[in-house]
């Protein structure tokens, strides 16, 4: 049975703010009230492989720490935008 596109914005909607750090459900959780509901399906898929991918690695994309793998690059950009503040002080 394939997933309904509300049944997976539902998912992903928790998947953003139950998380493994904090940080990532405050920073996951924000980005995914703003800009969730006006994903095209391919942008949700990309999303949906962000939210697969360990906590302190999204965290360290978001902060700066680590390299960007390059399938995530524009997504972590538009993520980081709203996180300032949660990642380094404003």
């Amino acid at each position: 049975m394939t997933e309904t596109r509300e049944a997976m914005i539902k998912r992903m909607r928790m998947r953003s703010m139950r998380r493994g750090i904090k940080e990532m459900d405050l920073i996951l959780s924000a980005y995914a009230d703003a800009h969730i509901a006006d994903m095209t399906d391919a942008d949700l898929a990309l999303y949906d492989a962000l939210l697969a991918e360990n906590d302190h690695d999204i965290y360290g994309w978001v902060g700066g720490q680590l390299a960007v793998p390059e399938e995530y690059t524009k997504l972590v950009a538009q993520i980081t935008e709203g996180a300032h503040g949660i990642t380094r002080p404003t």
